[in-house]
């Protein structure tokens, strides 16, 4: 792994209140006009602008030589990513769900991942794997998956996962000058506002959020930094992505002072951050949306656990989606909701 890169600030200028589509399309065509090497495609990326529509008018604006339409091909968009990077090239590609990366598995974790270590240095791998991921949405099991702990697991990959508009350019940024493969992964849930779990309620657009008040120039977010969301002390609460928001609705509605730390980067990992709030608050909850075995999750009760163990006062608690396919038709009761992680936080006060 490379360095870490160093905070570079937004210069005085312009901001712009924008979701997290437009910030991650401000990150890309700021990139395409700064770095000849640059290149934008995935599948629909081009003339359609994505399924989502984080790429729309990048084509009209840069043209068909840099953001441009591939085969329906995940294995082969990350192959042929591999080999321009491998000579110079900056791929930004897209892989239309996350549920969509596992043909290219192979191409990320025995080609991408162990390009520098394999070639003594030789060669690197500056390529950014835009991923959707998550649930919320009601796309039932193949467009809802998060699979963040395959990634996290595989040496040579930076995996990250941004949880609103300024995060997003910045981190998207960071990851595109990186000299590592960056595994990006996009809340889809966020893409157009903050969501805390309560499906049945109207929802809250970005331009009500702070952090939806982006630079239109240039800036970065470190890779390796996590951030607190919010300032507490009864206990601390590692989250990442939709998670945030579900982890200050579950403060508010308990009425526990907690300390939310959203990740950001989920490897390499701010470890610095995490231990500090916990030997804090001496309490830890971890909450994702990702599946309970083995999940990200574990790593991060087993870090709490290694570092903080003379600090905690409770056991760690752990809330997650369940051991199932992503279901249709009780996605609610799979989601990790504000219900479920204020039980467990209460449980952690109880102790």
């Amino acid at each position: 792994m490379s360095a870490s890169q160093p905070v570079v600030a937004p210069a005085a200028g312009a901001r712009t209140r924008m979701t997290m589509i437009q910030a991650l399309r401000s990150a890309m065509d700021l990139m395409l006009g700064r770095d000849a090497n640059v290149v934008v495609y995935g599948e629909d990326v081009g003339y359609f602008g994505g399924v989502f529509r984080v790429t729309e008018g990048l084509q009209a604006k840069h043209g068909r030589a840099r953001v441009f339409d591939a085969p329906i091909s995940e294995g082969g968009i990350v192959g042929t990513a591999i080999g321009m990077a491998a000579y110079g090239l900056r791929p930004v590609v897209e892989i239309q769900f996350a549920d969509y990366s596992y043909p290219a598995y192979d191409q990320i974790v025995s080609e991408a991942a162990r390009l520098r270590y394999r070639s003594a240095g030789d060669f690197v791998a500056p390529i950014t794997i835009r991923m959707p991921c998550g649930g919320g949405i009601y796309g039932g099991q193949t467009h809802s998956q998060s699979p963040e702990v395959l990634y996290t697991h595989v040496c040579g990959l930076r995996t990250v996962m941004p949880s609103n508009p300024y995060d997003a350019k910045g981190l998207l940024i960071s990851a595109i000058e990186c000299e590592d493969p960056v595994i990006f992964l996009e809340p889809k849930r966020l893409y157009n506002g903050p969501f805390d779990g309560h499906h049945d309620r109207p929802l809250v657009p970005w331009s009500k959020h702070p952090r939806s008040e982006v630079p239109d120039g240039y800036y970065t977010v470190p890779l390796e930094s996590a951030t607190v969301q919010r300032a507490g002390s009864d206990l601390t609460v590692l989250a990442y992505g939709t998670m945030v928001y579900v982890a200050e609705a579950a403060a508010a509605e308990t009425g526990i002072d907690a300390e939310i730390i959203d990740l950001r980067s989920l490897w390499p990992l701010d470890l610095d951050t995490i231990v500090e709030s916990v030997k804090k608050t001496g309490r830890c909850v971890v909450v994702h949306e990702a599946t309970r075995s083995s999940g990200f999750g574990a790593e991060l009760v087993s870090l709490v656990q290694e570092h903080c163990f003379f600090h905690l006062e409770a056991p760690i608690e752990r809330v997650t989606g369940w051991d199932t396919p992503y279901p249709h038709a009780q996605e609610w009761a799979y989601f990790p909701g504000p219900a479920r992680l204020g039980a467990a936080m209460r449980r952690a006060m109880e102790t």
